[in-house]
């Protein structure tokens, strides 16, 4: 069977779909690039907040179709499938982010009956996690990037987040296992690796007593073949100076961390259940600034919350004002049923969300050209990401996450291959670009 997969979300999801792709052409499937050769469609939904669910149901329904099979998987799936099965009847089967290892199987008895298969997380059922079938895992042709999973789930508990219902407990892989996997994506031209979980930090502390993030990342370090090594979603209460000094000292590890705050206000952070408080966040910040100098900082906050009041928002823009963050996105609060947060009191009206969504993304605009001014005439290293029609190199720098940061359009009249590291001289810098030419 010829199989289009459309992925849509986080890149937790993007490293899912390359899984089963791979586990699917094992069974003796073809993947394919384009849905109009396609015998049956996958969508990997999204299912986190409001506006990822409605884009995820339109793709669904984009990829209707009478002559092909539908199938629809991921976090939108694992919470919704009972209702989508009786409102899309045109998909063939639904199923959960627990059960990709059975979709072979499924998928052979696609053109019986109509179906749909959400299982809850049990350890013995998480065969992802921790096995070599990384190895049949799918890249794109010419992949010079990928992300490396180390955990699955969540323990925080946040009070806005469906994420621990959709995704189960926190479990931390092998570290064996990630070892044995990077190695193999070295092998396979993978020059920079993006770690993910839902929270990086905490890896290790279920397996072996003790957050184990910066002895992975030694270990990571020693691959030859790996150039780049990048941090998302690095919660800050399990930020330590062992961790913050291997940021530090490791070359190949990007001097570029995501920190996602959320808000700054003690009322707000309490009502959320965060861990963090105005004090620890200053404090680990001013603790990654003095030991890393050129550190780039990403963060997102949340506007909006339920009981957070103008004080709140003004302590909110104060923190954004002073702390000049490189990289920030900014959300509206979303209502999601199935959190604490969903009942609560005080719940804010859409049009003062928005008011204050575009008020901080205007401060943060002007932060974001300032911090780029400062680049020019600065030596850097950008990886190519695509090249236009008109020959022009789009690429990043080491502190741009691929998809999520800034874009550097490269000046340089050498001939060069998506995928290859150049040294650069900043000599252009806009809101959220930066013009470069090659050294």
């Amino acid at each position: 069977m010829k199989i289009f997969i459309e992925t849509m979300g986080c890149p937790k999801n993007q490293n899912d779909s390359q899984m089963f792709a791979g586990a699917l052409e094992l069974d003796g499937h073809s993947i394919i690039d384009t849905v109009d050769d396609a015998d049956a469609v996958i969508v990997n939904t999204c299912g986190f907040i409001e506006a990822a669910k409605k884009e995820s149901i339109q793709a669904i329904i984009n990829n209707i179709h009478e002559d092909k099979k539908l199938i629809v998987t991921g976090c939108l799936s694992q919470r919704y499938a009972g209702e989508l099965y009786n409102e899309i009847p045109e998909v063939d089967l639904f199923i959960g982010v627990n059960d990709y290892d059975k979709l072979p199987e499924l998928i052979k008895n696609i053109s019986n009956e109509r179906d749909y298969k959400v299982s809850t997380y049990t350890r013995e059922e998480d065969i992802i996690l921790n096995n070599d079938k990384f190895k049949n895992r799918k890249l794109d042709q010419n992949q010079y990037t990928a992300t490396l999973k180390i955990a699955e789930g969540c323990d925080n508990r946040c009070t806005y987040c469906i994420i621990p219902e959709i995704r189960g407990p926190y479990r931390s892989r092998m570290m064996e296992d990630i070892l044995s996997e990077a190695k193999h994506l070295a092998k396979s031209g993978i020059k920079e690796l993006i770690l993910i979980a839902q929270d990086l930090t905490a890896y290790g502390i279920d397996i072996y007593g003790k957050a184990c993030l910066s002895e992975l990342l030694n270990k990571l370090c020693e691959i030859d073949d790996i150039k780049w090594i990048r941090l998302l979603y690095a919660y800050e209460d399990n930020i330590d100076e062992e961790l913050v000094d291997t940021i530090a000292t490791q070359d190949k590890i990007c001097k570029y961390i995501d920190i996602p705050l959320q808000h700054i206000s003690d009322n707000i952070l309490k009502r959320m259940n965060r861990k963090s408080t105005k004090k620890s966040i200053l404090d680990k910040i001013q603790l990654l600034r003095s030991r890393i100098p050129d550190l780039v900082i990403r963060t997102t906050f949340i506007v909006g919350f339920p009981g957070e009041t103008e004080d709140d928002f003004d302590e909110l823009m104060d923190f954004v004002e002073k702390q000049r963050f490189e990289r920030v996105g900014v959300f509206k609060y979303s209502r999601e049923e199935g959190t604490p947060a969903f009942n609560m009191k005080s719940q804010i009206d859409e049009e003062t969300k928005d008011k204050r969504l575009d008020k901080i993304m205007f401060l943060q605009m002007g932060i974001a050209n300032e911090n780029n001014q400062k680049l020019i005439d600065k030596e850097l290293e950008v990886i190519i990401d695509y090249i236009t029609d008109d020959n022009v190199f789009i690429g990043r720098t080491k502190f741009d996450a691929p998809d999520i940061d800034n874009e550097v359009v490269i000046n340089t009249k050498k001939e060069h291959n998506v995928g290859d590291i150049l040294k650069v001289k900043v000599i252009d810098a806009f809101d959220y670009d930066i013009v470069v030419e090659e050294i």
